[in-house]
């Protein structure tokens, strides 16, 4: 399934929410290319999309789902990548 949190996510003058997958890097991969998320979005185990984007994501699919249970779910799902690991 692919998941996105809310866009919270402060940086370069924009507000971001995280796009995953809790199934494999195949689907995440796939669904940002079906909705033009360029590759240079993809940060470790997840795309980052501003938030004029998020109404987008959720049209084409993507879950809406808090923070912390888009976490939960990437770690349960065992595609979790963290910084330095």
């Amino acid at each position: 399934m692919i998941l996105i949190d809310p866009p919270v996510w402060p940086d370069w003058d924009r507000v971001w929410s995280h796009l995953v997958s809790d199934e494999s890097y195949d689907e995440l991969h796939a669904f940002a290319r079906k909705v033009g998320i360029p590759a240079r979005g993809f940060d470790r185990d997840h795309y980052d999309v501003p938030s004029d984007r998020y109404d987008d994501m959720v049209a084409a699919g993507a879950t809406p789902v808090p923070s912390r249970v888009l976490v939960r779910r990437l770690i349960e799902s065992g595609l979790r990548h963290r910084k330095g690991s």
